[in-house]
């Protein structure tokens, strides 16, 4: 059986990868674990996206919790930091999701987090994969099977939505005189993003924030901007905030339709932090895809980066063990440990537009913190990636253009953890310099690790 938990939980295709038998059996498995760690009756809380798979997987999930002895406390639709509160803040004993991200909508997946909101350590998801492993693991049979009163029970509490969005609220700003457009990517943020933001004072255009199960990331949300660029530039608004389908991240668009990505939406919070007092031990964490004019920008204003893997739980890990509260990535998943447990899309909105309104100044202005370099990501498909740490010719093409570039530029060579591709990203003073390299890299890294070679 194959590694079953990504870097971000459990995905796949719905019913076919992630089925409801699944769920169900994964469903007993989390509450055996948790009432090995406990001898009380184990509360889940439990939340979903709009898509049309969510509600049967959730069901399914939710009954096979039942079935070994946990409670259930169904949120309904909501934000993944919206579990991540909610789980926080009550006696529950973990908190799931059931939505696949910024995934297209036939995908689907489980994520889960511990009592105090974070999301599952690399040891707790190997204790699941584990018993979902063994044959009785696979079939539930060997989980908890209680009866009579002993069993679980689920109950719908939309009252945690309205902590969680009062939550939001509260940590945010007077927003008045701010137009802002958002793109709530037909997903859970459609019904609590813009209330925040309008509650805050800001006059909010709201996209894509019709949901049916079948549209969410549609063509719109943080990876299609288009239709959110478009509208800030014709309703003539401030700025315009994209989310994803489980609202866990955000991409930002100036007054004049251009794009702010987390790398530079995590400068601007970080130099505003530090300027505040407010940034521990003047750090901010990031991951080895961040561009260089970030690392740049926050030598320029004395803030030390930390640097991870790719993933926001790799920037989560480095946050608590160095201690400091702000990290994120290109992707646009901000964590601040001062407000929540994950990386949430609205609170970054709304701390991002208290800084706008704080100081004065336009996005755009603000955005000035960093100069991106042009960057350049080609994905090498038809390669065996497990060899790429013992190929030769492609270490000296990466010491040749790093000759090259000096310190104008960057090299990144890295295998995908998810798919059987190999990433090549330079960053280069010219868009023209950066694909030239690029091309040249993965050229070599084509030749000498194609697959048909390999046979």
């Amino acid at each position: 059986m194959g590694r079953i938990f990504g870097t971000d939980g459990v995905r796949g295709r719905a019913n076919t990868d992630i089925t409801p038998e699944f769920a169900l059996h994964l469903g007993r498995q989390v509450v055996r674990v948790l009432r090995e760690e406990s001898s009380e009756r184990p509360t889940i809380v439990l939340g979903r996206d709009p898509r049309w798979s969510s509600p049967m997987l959730a069901a399914a999930l939710s009954a096979g919790m039942n079935s070994a002895g946990g409670d259930v406390v169904d949120l309904g639709v909501v934000t993944t930091p919206g579990v991540a509160h909610a789980t926080a803040s009550t006696d529950a004993a973990a908190g799931a999701v059931v939505s696949a991200s910024h995934n297209p909508m036939p995908d689907n997946g489980i994520k889960f987090f511990g009592r105090d909101g974070f999301k599952l350590t690399d040891g707790e998801e190997s204790r699941l994969e584990m018993l979902l492993s063994r044959p009785d693991g696979r079939s539930g049979r060997d989980a908890p099977r209680p009866v009579g009163t002993d069993l679980g029970t689920t109950r719908v509490d939309t009252a945690l939505v309205t902590a969680y969005l009062d939550h939001l609220v509260d940590l945010g700003t007077p927003l008045d005189g701010i137009t802002m457009v958002v793109d709530c990517a037909n997903g859970a943020a459609s019904a609590l993003a813009p209330v925040a933001y309008e509650r805050l004072g800001a006059r909010v255009v709201t996209l894509h924030a019709e949901p049916d199960g079948s549209n969410i990331n549609d063509n719109c949300g943080s990876t299609h901007p288009e239709s959110l660029q478009a509208a800030v530039v014709e309703h003539g608004a401030d700025l315009g905030v994209a989310h994803d389908g489980d609202a866990d991240r955000l991409i930002a668009v100036d007054a004049d339709g251009a794009e702010v990505d987390g790398d530079v939406i995590l400068a601007m919070l970080a130099v505003a932090a530090r300027d505040a007092g407010d940034l521990v031990d003047d750090t901010v964490v990031t991951t080895v895809m961040t561009n260089l004019g970030f690392r740049r920008a926050m030598d320029a204003h004395g803030i030390t980066v930390v640097e991870t893997r790719v993933g926001d739980r790799y920037v989560l890990e480095a946050l608590r063990e160095q201690g400091v509260t702000l990290g994120g990535e290109q992707s646009g998943h901000v964590i601040d440990l001062r407000h929540g447990t994950t990386g949430d899309g609205i609170q970054t909105a709304i701390q991002m537009m208290g800084v706008m309104a704080g100081s004065g100044r336009s996005l755009a202005d603000l955005a000035t913190v960093m100069e991106r370099l042009p960057q350049v990501l080609v994905n090498v498909e038809g390669v065996d990636k497990h060899r790429l740490a013992d190929a030769a010719a492609v270490e000296d093409v990466i010491a040749e253009v790093e000759q090259e570039l000096g310190d104008a530029g960057r090299v990144l060579v890295r295998s995908s953890g998810t798919e059987p591709i190999i990433r090549v990203m330079v960053e280069a003073r010219t868009s023209a310099q950066a694909s030239g390299a690029a091309d040249r890299i993965a050229d070599v890294v084509r030749s000498t690790l194609s697959l048909d070679e390999a046979v």
